[in-house]
């Protein structure tokens, strides 16, 4: 079972998404498969599953917005993050910031009462 965390990388200037693919597959925890094309992201978010998107140099506002409806569409739980440069650092952060978020958020809570000593003869109280 693959455990790695799944990141299509779309940018529009190569040699910089060739970086940023490069640094991602740097951390054994991840493995980024780029895209230069929007035809290209979308073809491979249909033919594979990401757990993150991330949007790097290049790309437009109405791209990005046209991208977002298509990948949040087929995935509803699809991170979707832009990387506009500041180095190795700061996009590591990034990705783990946003894979904490969902974590936390996909965090099921648990609530119990528990009413054992409800009918004890003596009053006894628990802290």
């Amino acid at each position: 079972m693959n455990t790695r965390t799944e990141i299509l990388i779309i940018g529009r200037n190569e040699s910089i998404l060739q970086t940023v693919v490069r640094l991602v597959n740097n951390n054994p925890e991840w493995i980024g498969t780029g895209a230069a094309t929007d035809e290209d992201a979308i073809e491979k978010f249909h033919h594979h599953h990401f757990d993150v998107v991330l949007l790097t140099n290049g790309i437009g506002d109405e791209e990005e917005k046209k991208l977002r409806k298509i990948f949040t569409h087929q995935d509803t739980d699809i991170i979707i993050i832009q990387h506009y440069g500041g180095g190795s650092g700061l996009l590591q952060n990034e990705i783990r910031e946003a894979l904490g978020k969902r974590s936390a958020e996909n965090k099921p809570t648990i609530s119990i009462t528990d009413d054992a000593l409800k009918s004890a003869k003596w009053n006894i109280s628990i802290q």
